[in-house]
């Protein structure tokens, strides 16, 4: 909470503005963005197509976030999507299934009640997705109602309005409280990376978003332009190895939006494991958030055009 102080300028100054501001200084905050752009530019046109295999295209469909966030969604629409899911590993049982299946929060049970295959997480989106813009006691609820429902994991949004104006307290304080509600459940925080615009911004919002208890930190959430970008994918990434290198804890990563083909999933796929090794790969720190994907990558594993989902 913010106290007077002494200095005598008559204003109000955040009590805790100084821990985060030093939590920042212990990171590289201020990432070139030429050079984001060069090492981005020199990851797709070198080291991308050693990755265009049929297995990493396996492991790529393993980590998809099935997603279905349409204000058309209804129960009926949402239980036929998970019941795809289900269909899917009698129709491909050499196959590993998608991740989660990704909704909104009022349709968590409706998932958890239909779907019957295991190692398949139901995720929701929750906490006044997707501008965040609601009340914090609002937030809290959607949240623990999600987890009620049955969600096993709970993706949320960075208040971006809050961070651009700095009150990085403010933002904190709501990934912490909605961590708490969590649990055990993993955390996602999407950083809304098109509109921090800045590769210091993306740096400082995925610090203070693992640092506040993100289990992963994600790029966008699909409604904002640009969503997903290699650029902030690096940063993100990069940002995640420093944190790592500092504390020992992993943190998983997650693009979404604008993943419309194949090569992009592989362009995301190749940042992380150059900049965070074999150790990321595995779909308990990656996920791509998309639904086109699946398809796509299905067509490409059987070599024919497929359109399962």
């Amino acid at each position: 909470m913010s106290e007077n102080h002494d200095c005598g300028c008559g204003h109000h100054h955040a009590e805790e503005e100084s821990k985060y501001d030093f939590v920042l200084a212990e990171y590289n905050c201020t990432p070139n963005e030429e050079e984001v752009a060069a090492a981005v530019k020199r990851i797709i046109e070198e080291k991308v197509e050693q990755n265009n295999t049929v297995e990493v295209k396996k492991f790529l469909f393993n980590c998809i976030d099935l997603t279905t966030l349409k204000c058309t969604d209804s129960e009926e629409s949402v239980m036929a999507f998970t019941e795809k899911v289900n269909q899917f590993d009698d129709s491909y049982p050499d196959l590993k299934n998608v991740a989660a299946i990704c909704v909104y929060p009022n349709f968590a049970k409706i998932v958890s009640d239909t779907l019957q295959v295991e190692d398949v997480e139901i995720a929701c989106v929750s906490g006044g997705f997707p501008s965040s813009q609601t009340f914090q006691e609002i937030k809290i609820a959607e949240t623990a109602m999600a987890v009620h429902e049955g969600a096993t994991e709970i993706d949320i949004v960075l208040n971006v309005g809050k961070f651009l104006s700095g009150d990085y307290e403010g933002v904190c304080d709501e990934i912490q409280e909605l961590k708490s509600v969590c649990g055990e459940r993993h955390l996602k925080v999407i950083l809304e990376t098109g509109a921090l615009k800045s590769a210091e911004n993306i740096k400082k919002a995925s610090i203070l978003s693992m640092y506040s208890g993100a289990d992963f930190i994600k790029t966008s959430t699909g409604k904002e332009s640009p969503a997903a970008t290699p650029g902030a994918a690096y940063v993100m990434c990069s940002a995640i190895k420093e944190y790592y290198q500092k504390t020992g804890i992993k943190i998983g990563f997650k693009p979404a939006g604008g993943i419309n083909t194949v090569h992009d999933a592989l362009v995301y796929y190749t940042i992380v494991k150059e900049l965070l090794g074999e150790e990321w790969l595995s779909n308990e720190l990656f996920r791509l958030g998309t639904s086109r994907l699946a398809n796509l990558c299905l067509s490409e594993i059987l070599g024919k055009e497929t359109r399962f989902f």
